[in-house]
């Protein structure tokens, strides 16, 4: 795997952290996720992982740490600015002890400017971003997409790829480096094309009646008879006429950009079921396809003929990952059981060269927790 050998400690936080980690972890990295002493039911995201339980308010807790810290390549710090810095954890102390370091550091606003000491979740980060500007309709309030595009790719996937970029910078330098890896900048990067295209004429009209934010009828989801919906995207004019084939509808007497045709189609798309629409084109190239349910979307040919989802051990539907790679593909570190609170305590801190009596004090002190201590 492509990062077969690269170790990773990763600081449990909310989603955007336990992502990151399981990416790296997906290609390869082993990770260590360092908890706190109670437990986190929140996180999702420790599949594949080996989890560490430490009192970090304690002297011998914040040892603990360095000395894992000095025998790792990565750190994942999705702490505010400043935290750990506090506990003696900043980058200083931890890269002049491990020049190989790299210290990944992923928060809203970044590590310094007006905001870094803010809160904020993903709607706050897209909202600073432009972004979520765009995402309204009819001047209504605009309506975040969930929490995707600052959490996740905004923020754990372009934090994965400077970890990535600073290994591969480190195999020609030999050292480490700091990542700082906003969610609000990276939800910007993401809309750099949106940024750069302004001037175009799909965007001639306020949100929500351009092209390609749902303002014509050929780029826009109609409900169906049984209460799903169907995509269309056929903008360019050899889908469009295909669209108006499959919808029985004569081209000469509907224009592309016929607003009036909105009600029409979603007339006409009524009419039948979501399947009955997707048999009716699925040999005719009009860029239509069903908006699939998360819960089944693993049984839609496109995908079933891919394996491009998998049932974890709760039989949820969870995605491969991507992409694909010829020779060192991922491997979904989802598809094992999640580790339970302390799990690896024992097995990290023997690693670390720790005798059974130091553990023993340790977990008498309270500075670590181990679930499992028969082997003391």
């Amino acid at each position: 795997m492509a990062l077969r050998g690269i170790k990773v400690v990763e600081m449990l936080g909310l989603a955007p952290g336990p992502f990151c980690g399981a990416i790296l972890a997906d290609f390869g990295a082993s990770v260590t996720v360092v908890q706190k002493i109670e437990s986190s039911p929140l996180d999702v995201l420790s599949n594949g992982k080996r989890v560490l339980s430490i009192n970090l308010k304690c002297k011998e807790g914040v040892e603990i740490f360095k000395k894992l810290c000095a025998e790792s390549d990565v750190l994942l710090d999705t702490f505010r600015p400043g935290i750990l810095e506090k506990l003696g954890l900043g980058p200083t102390p931890l890269m002049k002890e491990n020049g190989k370091l790299i210290y990944a550091r992923l928060t809203g606003y970044g590590q310094h400017g007006e905001y870094k000491y803010k809160a904020g979740h993903d709607i706050n980060y897209v909202a600073m971003s432009g972004i979520l500007s765009m995402l309204s309709k009819n001047q209504q309030p605009p309506r975040p997409p969930l929490n995707i595009i600052a959490d996740f790719a905004g923020g754990s996937l372009l934090c994965a790829l400077g970890i990535v970029l600073a290994l591969f910078e480190r195999m020609k330098s030999g050292r480490g480096q700091i990542i700082d890896a906003s969610m609000t900048e990276g939800a910007a990067y993401l809309g750099t094309w949106l940024y750069k295209s302004q001037k175009l004429p799909i965007w001639s009209g306020e949100p929500g009646t351009n092209a390609l934010d749902g303002g014509l009828p050929c780029y826009a989801t109609y409900k169906t008879k049984d209460n799903k919906f169907m995509a269309v995207g056929a903008l360019e004019p050899q889908f469009y006429s295909n669209l108006l084939k499959g919808l029985g509808l004569p081209e000469e007497t509907h224009s592309q950009t016929d607003m009036e045709c909105k009600k029409k189609f979603e007339e006409i798309f009524f009419t039948k079921t979501q399947q009955e629409w997707c048999e009716i084109f699925k040999n005719l190239d009009g860029c239509v396809t069903p908006v699939l349910d998360i819960k089944s979307v693993d049984s839609h040919e496109c995908n079933s003929s891919r394996k491009s989802f998998y049932k974890d051990h709760e039989n949820l539907t969870v995605p491969e990952p991507a992409p694909r790679l010829s020779s060192t593909p991922g491997v979904s570190s989802g598809k094992q059981k999640p580790p339970e609170i302390g799990q690896h305590t024992l097995q990290i801190l023997q690693e670390l060269g720790y005798n059974k009596s130091e553990i023993k004090d340790f977990i008498k002190k309270n500075v670590v927790y181990a679930k499992a201590q028969s082997n003391l």
